[in-house]
């Protein structure tokens, strides 16, 4: 009587299958990652710049800190930088004139490039 299981051989072609099916979807899966981040840093950089530029409008001035524009209700939450993983790590820029206020534009602060080639403190 023979009992009934998998041969070393249909094993090995199996592992061999799978193998190459992570081969070829694993650097695509954390490609997509990569531009996810970067697509999600351009839209808060977008989005915070939109509420710094709304707040200079209604009051005449820049906002002290990007709490701030959550005090006042320009944004729900400072958000998280995607390429640092931390709400603190954003870099601000203040305008030419202090009198106006203390946030002009706002830049990430993580370090290296994007896929493109740009720093991403250049955005």
């Amino acid at each position: 009587m023979r009992t009934r299981g998998f041969t070393m051989i249909e094993l090995m072609v199996a592992l061999a299958i799978l193998s190459l099916i992570l081969t070829i979807a694993v650097p695509k899966y954390f490609g997509n990652v990569e531009a996810a981040k970067e697509s999600t840093l351009r839209e808060d950089l977008f989005v915070m710049r939109d509420a710094i530029d709304k707040h200079f409008a209604d009051l005449g001035r820049y906002p002290d800190s990007l709490g701030d524009l959550v005090e006042k209700r320009y944004l729900r939450a400072v958000p998280v930088d995607p390429m640092t993983q931390k709400s603190s790590s954003w870099l601000i820029k203040p305008p030419g004139d202090a009198s106006l206020g203390a946030v002009y534009d706002v830049q990430s602060g993580a370090l290296g490039k994007a896929r493109d080639g740009t720093s991403f403190k250049d955005w």
